[in-house]
């Protein structure tokens, strides 16, 4: 039996067809655990705080904040919290 680490995800995107194929995707993997999705990225920063993920899959393209500003925004007050962009 291996010792592996729980990995906590964050899924943010604006499209919800997105984010449940991305759980449903990381929903195979016995180490990750989704623990969140967000449509927005004010959510995201919310969220983050409230949940404290590990790694965040970050939409780039999104209506009034997009995921670059959503990530410096996260990464100012969370700098552990590593932010895959997707595109």
């Amino acid at each position: 039996m291996t010792d592996e680490r729980l990995i906590r995800v964050l899924l943010v995107d604006d499209h919800e067809v997105v984010r449940q194929g991305l759980r449903y995707f990381l929903s195979t993997q016995a180490n990750i655990d989704v623990i969140g999705e967000a449509s927005s990225g004010a959510e995201a920063i919310a969220l983050t705080a409230s949940t404290h993920p590990d790694v965040i899959l970050m939409d780039i393209v999104m209506p009034d904040m997009d995921g670059m500003a959503t990530t410096r925004a996260i990464k100012a007050v969370h700098p552990d919290v590593a932010i895959l962009a997707l595109t």
